[in-house]
């Protein structure tokens, strides 16, 4: 059956990316979350998708201490979150504030989820292929998936099977049968970003994807899973 999350959170009634967006993924029945996370100036891991604070500034510049209240850290996302499994999406993107070559990033969230005992009901992922290395070095027992857009969605899920990921996240529009046969021959899940439309949730679920990420939970558990 085919998991429905939800891309950082349920928004709309919550802002993106927020404790209360997760919680109401929970309240709807969905099966996980999706959140990004990102380091500020103090190395806390911080819950939010642009690389900078609307009135405050970049996060790389930022105190744990300076973010508003609505922008939580990563172990209160966590908790949020309990009952579900969670996508931990890494940005480290070369040209943003804070971008880090040496993908430090990955070894501390990898050291947070295993202080807080979410290793096993996690996926670590990240555009950037250096940060999942990093991510899988510090624990090998996390999985860990790559994202994909730009690159060719067939390409990219040969590269992941041979570097040992779990999983492939490839854009909704790359996705082909060959490409769900393929990957999972090879063992990889497929986790198919960010499926909004009806015709396109009702296509990957009859793919076989593992994974819908949605910002439209309610109608994605209703397609995904008719007669359920």
């Amino acid at each position: 059956m085919t998991s429905v999350i939800a891309h950082r959170g349920v928004v709309g009634t919550y802002p993106e990316n927020t404790v209360g967006a997760f919680a109401e993924a929970r309240r709807l029945g969905a099966d996980g979350v999706e959140l990004d996370v990102r380091t500020c100036a103090d190395g806390a891991l911080v819950v939010h998708h642009g690389p900078v604070v609307p009135g405050l500034g970049p996060l790389a510049e930022l105190a744990a201490a300076d973010l508003p209240s609505a922008v939580p850290l990563l172990d209160a996302a966590l908790a949020a979150c309990q009952g579900m499994t969670v996508n931990v999406e890494i940005k480290n993107e070369p040209g943003e504030p804070g971008f880090d070559p040496t993908d430090a990033i990955g070894r501390r969230v990898a050291r947070a989820l295993a202080e807080s005992g979410w290793t096993d009901r996690v996926m670590v992922s990240s555009f950037r292929s250096e940060t999942v290395d990093a991510v899988r070095l510090a624990d090998p027992d996390l999985a860990v998936g790559w994202l994909v857009f730009a690159h060719d969605a067939t390409t990219a899920l040969e590269r992941a099977i041979e570097r040992g990921y779990q999983a492939l996240h490839p854009f909704v529009v790359q996705v082909r049968p060959a490409l769900v046969d393929r990957a999972h021959a090879a063992g990889l899940a497929l986790n198919v970003w960010t499926v909004n439309a009806d015709a396109d949730l009702v296509a990957m679920a009859a793919l076989g994807v593992d994974a819908v990420i949605t910002d439209r939970v309610e109608a994605a558990l209703t397609l995904c899973r008719p007669g359920a």
